[in-house]
């Protein structure tokens, strides 16, 4: 069985970097073909794909967060990594971690997800 959990500071400042870890059980993040992928949902609001990091290393970002986000990985300890920088209060929202195999916009598994506040 394959589980997902994020884990991450419920608040943080604005103008700080946000850095929440996956950590993945019952899978590889490097099995051939699996994607594992940042999402947030602001209250109110749709899903946002943020990005994701593939069984090789490569990244993807959404263009729109590309130059604030960087995602990356320990495949020592099969997890994975989000790091948002210039945080404002537009950035509080339920982040989930999600993984994929195969196509990578279809999720297999997801975590439960963190409540992330920005907020001084």
């Amino acid at each position: 069985q394959v589980q997902l959990q994020e884990s991450g500071p419920g608040l943080v400042k604005p103008s700080q970097t946000l850095s929440l870890t996956c950590t993945v059980s019952g899978d590889s993040i490097t099995t051939d073909v699996s994607y594992w992928t940042w999402i947030r949902q602001p209250s109110g609001k749709t899903l946002e794909w943020m990005g994701a990091i593939g069984y090789s290393g490569s990244t993807y970002y959404n263009p729109s967060l590309k130059s604030r986000t960087a995602i990356s990985r320990d495949t020592s300890k099969n997890q994975f990594t989000l790091q948002l920088s210039s945080l404002t209060p537009e950035d509080t929202a339920v982040y989930y971690c999600a993984g994929s195999n195969g196509i990578p916009w279809e999720y297999d598994y997801w975590g439960q997800g963190t409540q992330v506040t920005v907020s001084s």
